[in-house]
């Protein structure tokens, strides 16, 4: 492949110490994010929204594809419809699709196939990743490349832009969701990836009393050829 333009880049020397608070503020303000299930119906404004869809979308993506598609949904007659197909689904899930041991992983959640969050988060933004892109003229089909792994790192970024500016989500994976792409009447190239209910938490929400892993559960180093 003949290389592209190339531009100058750089980033700004941090001083260890720096380093290390910037870093540690970021962590006390993201280990507060939680899913939520429970939110107030005040509106988010869009612009907010377009923001955040913004963010995402500086992230890396598989030979620059950028294979997303972020919908935003507000229409309550929407929210309403995807409400019941995702309950239609979820429901198949919960009586027989799922292992008993999953469902003993999801006990602690207190989940099950009734998802009112649908219809009372104020917006929805559902994902979709891109399998390929289509010519406009043409109708050839042209590749994208590790779809899954560009998606997940845009959506992370999404996640972390929500909480900054104090609004709450749901990656919410109901499964299968071709649904999704039909109700949105989306282009036969994509295939929905998440749909993430935001909005601000309820007056009455909760969430469940959980722990993330140790850095040492999580991490393993390797220095001169030695495992720590």
């Amino acid at each position: 492949m003949e290389e592209g333009p190339h531009i100058p880049y750089g980033l700004p020397r941090l001083t260890v110490e720096e380093m290390r608070a910037r870093l540690g503020a970021m962590h006390d303000h993201l280990a507060g994010r939680r899913s939520v299930r429970s939110f107030r119906p005040d509106p988010v404004p869009l612009d907010i929204l377009d923001e955040v869809i913004r963010i995402a979308g500086t992230a890396p993506s598989g030979a620059h594809k950028q294979p997303w598609t972020f919908c935003v949904v507000t229409d309550p007659v929407l929210r309403k419809k995807i409400r019941a197909a995702v309950e239609e689904e979820e429901y198949k899930s919960y009586s027989g699709r799922m292992s008993d041991r999953w469902l003993q992983d999801l006990e602690p959640l207190a989940t099950n196939h009734i998802k009112p969050f649908i219809e009372e988060a104020p917006a929805l933004i559902i994902v979709f990743r891109r399998v390929h892109e289509v010519h406009a003229e043409t109708g050839e089909k042209h590749p994208n490349y590790y779809v899954q792994e560009s998606c997940g790192i845009a959506v992370g970024l999404l996640l972390a832009a929500l909480h900054e500016v104090g609004l709450a989500a749901l990656t919410h994976t109901p499964s299968p969701m071709n649904f999704l792409a039909e109700i949105l009447q989306r282009p036969s190239n994509e295939r929905a990836f998440l749909n993430i209910p935001v909005g601000w938490p309820s007056n009455d929400a909760t969430v469940p009393n959980l722990s993330r892993k140790r850095l040492d559960e999580i991490r393993v180093k390797y220095t001169d050829n030695t495992e720590i």
